[in-house]
């Protein structure tokens, strides 16, 4: 199962158009073609690009964490109405293979992080059915973390909607183009927001290895991660727990960053060995149903400014 779905995200822009259906927008003036996108952020994103001529929807729910999610029977019915299918990519939607080795239909599959080199880097026990002591190599998958490479998933969404709807392609072109200018415009907000922390206390602490694309742009150290994994999904030994409270303490890091959607539990019991606050509110992997983070730019802006408050 895994090398076929393997196959199906890593399609080059022909192989994928080889996979459509022969509609595009401008058919079936009263229903506009459903763009499925596997998560909330991908959907803002896709929506700033397909404008009025496309309907796009996400397939995960508002606060829904993409590493532990359970597919449901409407799920299935989605993908397999869906006429595009927007993928982060990089081993991210594990929950959507069996989705689509069972949905039928044809449908295009574009991948937003195609093109895109992936941090890789050991991954240690946790996940299910691991035993203590299993390492093995991982790509980070967070890069929508990184304003910057949005801009390549922009491109990469751009040209899958303009092969799936050639006639729509002048909106599409003007319309990414316009976002990309807000996604600079936010990269530049970015920089000038986390000059305020200084140099010594740019130090991040998550639950699990999300943050790797941010802290590499705007110039932080990851002094430790709860889950020593790309997924929340892992669990931690007692062994990394250790090793982690150790490194805090070396380090000085101020806090610890969580996803509203992570467990506090293991959190919690590191700051109480080590004195470190703990920031709950971050919104790294959905987006909300309105403030604080109903697009993702709001999401972004929103984790920069819990994060600079904490620290500088």
């Amino acid at each position: 199962m895994k090398k076929i779905i393997n196959t199906i995200f890593g399609l080059s822009l022909l192989s994928v158009l080889l996979l459509t259906s022969c509609g595009s927008a401008s058919q079936g003036s009263d229903r506009r073609p459903v763009v499925l996108a596997s998560t909330t952020f991908l959907a803002d994103i896709a929506r700033n690009v397909a404008g009025d001529r496309l309907t796009v929807e996400s397939l995960l729910p508002i606060g829904a964490d993409p590493h532990a999610y359970q597919p449901t029977p409407q799920d299935a019915a989605k993908v397999a109405d869906s006429k595009v299918l927007i993928v982060n990519g990089m081993d991210y939607e594990h929950f959507i293979e069996p989705l689509l080795e069972n949905a039928g239909g044809t449908r295009m599959i574009v991948t937003a992080s195609e093109g895109l080199e992936a941090r890789h880097m050991e991954e240690h026990a946790g996940e299910a059915g691991a035993g203590e002591g299993h390492v093995h190599e991982a790509g980070n998958p967070h890069m929508w973390l990184d304003p910057n490479l949005v801009i390549h998933y922009v491109e990469n969404i751009r040209d899958g909607l303009i092969a799936f709807d050639p006639e729509g392609e002048a909106v599409y072109r003007s319309n990414a183009e316009a976002y990309i200018t807000q996604l600079k415009a936010l990269d530049t907000w970015i920089v000038e927001q986390v000059s305020q922390i200084p140099a010594e206390r740019k130090l991040l602490v998550t639950n699990h290895k999300s943050l790797g694309y941010f802290a590499e742009r705007y110039g932080f150290t990851i002094a430790g991660t709860v889950i020593e994994s790309f997924s929340s999904g892992a669990s931690p030994s007692a062994g990394q727990m250790a090793d982690l409270i150790a490194q805090i303490k070396a380090s000085g890091a101020p806090a610890i960053f969580l996803d509203a959607s992570d467990n506090e539990a293991l959190a919690r019991q590191i700051a109480a060995e080590t004195g470190v606050r703990v920031v709950t509110d971050l919104h790294l992997e959905s987006l909300t149903d309105g403030a604080p983070a109903a697009t993702y730019i709001d999401m972004m802006k929103h984790n920069v400014t819990l994060i600079v408050n904490a620290l500088k």
